[in-house]
């Protein structure tokens, strides 16, 4: 299974499956156009609930990611479904607030706090060029 849940994580089960299926589409080993299992094979792959695999579809078709047809169920879309537009923009901001704040509080300066945005943002950039090339 391409998907793992860490069921004594922090992060939501659905949001662990969200965040997983973005990370697979960067890393290529989900592509535009693939589906996806179905709600119910998900869930009693991960052995979760159902509805919580739908809350992360949901979340996923809300945000372009994906489109669910009747017959194909849940399928990857182009990524010019899901650029980075002002939405986007304002919702990125909102997120990152908390995490800047703590990491202030914890003593992190500016260039910490940079470098280690950077460290994870060239890991995703590799894998998304490594995808290109295997593609």
């Amino acid at each position: 299974m391409w998907l793992t849940i860490n069921l004594n994580s922090e992060t939501a089960i659905y949001t662990q499956i969200r965040n997983q299926i973005i990370e697979g589409i960067i890393a290529g080993s989900i592509k535009e156009n693939d589906s996806l299992p179905s709600v119910r094979q998900l869930a009693a792959d991960l052995g979760v609930n159902l509805h919580t695999v739908n809350k992360a579809y949901n979340l996923l078709k809300q945000e372009g990611f994906i489109t669910i047809h009747r017959q194909k169920g849940a399928v990857i879309n182009p990524a010019e479904n899901y650029r980075a537009d002002q939405d986007y923009l304002v919702k990125l901001s909102k997120e990152l607030r908390p995490v800047i704040a703590e990491s202030l509080c914890r003593g992190m300066t500016r260039t910490d706090f940079i470098e280690a945005i950077d460290i994870i943002y060239n890991e995703f950039k590799s894998l998304k060029k490594e995808a290109k090339n295997n593609g």
